[in-house]
């Protein structure tokens, strides 16, 4: 861990949302987060999201003005006037193989795309992920007629000790990372939070030496070691703690606003 973070040079700040923005027990914002960014932006910090939710899921934080939104875990980056800045969806194959695999072993998913979302069934696993991020179910995707050339993002319900077996076997050029023992995001090879945040530093000329980065989630990991400063949340697991060079409190006890105080950028 570095310890000599503390700097007042700092020009963006990436937040990721589930567990960092927004707690999963209140499903809300606190209001010290809320009041917290909208002082960084008083100083002309970039705020920007980082997640790996759908660019159609953001309703509930809507409550905060970004600067950008890094969705898709990388895959998918928008300035907040609109602006695509980059779009890579999985490769096809990989797509098929999971439909295959899927009709053969009852595997549950979700395919994401830049305007809908679609699942494969609805099994206990894909019904308890949408009902604890407060998301309306998705309908089913066609099984004669799959959009297998756009999607972004899959949601893939396995258990982690199998997760690198499947993807060796059935998504080989794509990647996976998971915030949630209940389902991996997939992405296509190469795509991170890293890599979108690459892409928002040279969008708005920052130096990767003025950003900072909030994560609490497997997915955040990339990210947190990237930035200058990357903090973990009190709640996040134990491998992203590790990855981070400052571990604050929890979401729902202020953990945002402590440590933007603790490295100066808050009164």
């Amino acid at each position: 861990m570095n310890t000599d973070k503390k700097n007042n040079t700092i020009k963006a700040v990436f937040f990721d949302i589930d567990g960092t923005l927004v707690s999963l027990k209140s499903k809300t914002i606190p209001e010290s987060t809320q009041k917290a960014i909208k002082k960084l932006r008083e100083q002309d910090i970039k705020v920007i999201v980082a997640t790996g939710r759908s660019i159609n899921d953001l309703d509930h934080v809507k409550a905060i003005e970004f600067d950008g939104f890094l969705t898709f875990n990388g895959g998918y980056c928008m300035t907040v006037d609109g602006k695509v800045m980059s779009k890579q969806a999985i490769h096809p194959e990989d797509i098929q193989n999971l439909i295959n695999y899927s009709e053969q072993t009852n595997v549950g998913f979700s395919l994401m795309y830049e305007d809908k979302v679609q699942i494969s069934h609805a099994a206990p696993k894909v019904l308890e992920l949408y009902t604890n991020l407060n998301l309306k179910i998705p309908p089913l995707y066609d099984k004669n007629n799959a959009d297998i050339d756009n999607v972004l993002q899959v949601n893939v319900f396995i258990d982690p000790q199998d997760e690198e077996t499947f993807m060796e076997k059935v998504m080989p050029n794509s990647l996976s990372s998971r915030w949630t023992d209940l389902f991996a995001d997939v992405n296509p090879g190469g795509i991170s939070k890293q890599k979108g945040v690459k892409k928002f530093c040279e969008y708005f000329n920052i130096d990767i030496s003025q950003t900072m980065a909030f994560g609490d989630g497997g997915n955040d990991i990339s990210m947190l070691r990237y930035v200058k400063t990357g903090v973990a949340m009190g709640n996040a697991g134990d491998n992203v703690k590790q990855a981070a060079d400052y571990v604050t409190d929890d979401v729902d006890n202020d953990g945002v606003e402590k440590a933007l105080k603790y490295f100066g950028l808050l009164d």
